[in-house]
């Protein structure tokens, strides 16, 4: 794939807001009118379910996750149900896959190794799973990823557990398995890790897997993309 990747910081982004943002994007992708996008933001502690039977893989009562003010949102994403919170870096590309040989295997397969490589950068080696999407640590997944194609431009991605409160995961059956553990960058490595250092390492090899070059907005682009303004200035 070649061209320009617009790249979007926008801080922490309420999941709603995200979602009906990836709504226009990928619309305005379709047509034409925006090149390629990736979004890159932290949301409050949101649980998304694929689907309604994911429900099931919640662990405790609706007045649990009221007090812990945890929001429940639906979503139509691939995967299961999954934790979304503070110091975890989500990714959202917009992407259009007729550059990419409408392959969606192939595409996921590249999101999974901007992950790899980027945790490489900080003396982790990861890997995949045969068995299961996402990137892991030994038995223990730090990173989801979840996607859904229409007309071959992509919405949702990825979300890596960096400084991540994992005890949040033990409401769940994180992505529906039960047989696995969840980590974090910052649980593997033993300290805190910067976000923007681990966004920084992402975006440089979110350019050299997909092959394209990036354009990083600025703050006034980040804003006016929040109010809805996809086009943004070129």
């Amino acid at each position: 794939m070649a061209g320009v990747l617009k790249v979007y910081k926008l801080g922490t982004v309420e999941y709603a807001a995200a979602f009906a943002l990836q709504e226009i994007l990928q619309a305005s992708r379709i047509k034409g009118d925006v090149p390629n996008i990736l979004l890159l933001l932290e949301h409050p502690p949101t649980l998304t379910l694929a689907k309604e039977k994911d429900l099931k893989d919640i662990l405790v009562s609706e007045s649990v996750l009221k007090a812990k003010n945890i929001e429940v949102f639906p979503t139509d994403r691939g995967g299961n149900i999954t934790w979304h919170g503070p110091g975890q870096i989500v990714g959202y590309p917009i992407l259009d896959l007729n550059d990419l040989g409408k392959d969606v295997h192939q595409y996921i397969r590249n999101l999974e190794q901007v992950i790899i490589n980027t945790l490489k950068d900080f003396s982790l080696e990861s890997r995949r799973d045969p068995k299961h999407v996402g990137v892991w640590v030994g038995n223990d997944k730090i990173a989801a990823i979840g996607v859904r194609v229409s007309k071959w431009v992509t919405k949702h991605g990825f979300a890596l557990n960096v400084n991540t409160d994992l005890t949040y995961f033990d409401l769940i059956n994180p992505c529906g398995i039960v047989d696995r553990g969840v980590t974090s960058l910052k649980k593997t490595t033993g300290r805190y890790v910067d976000l923007n250092e681990v966004i920084d390492k992402i975006i440089d090899h979110f350019a050299g897997v997909f092959h394209v070059t990036v354009k990083l907005m600025d703050e006034d682009e980040n804003r006016r993309l929040l109010n809805f303004n996809p086009c943004g200035p070129d």
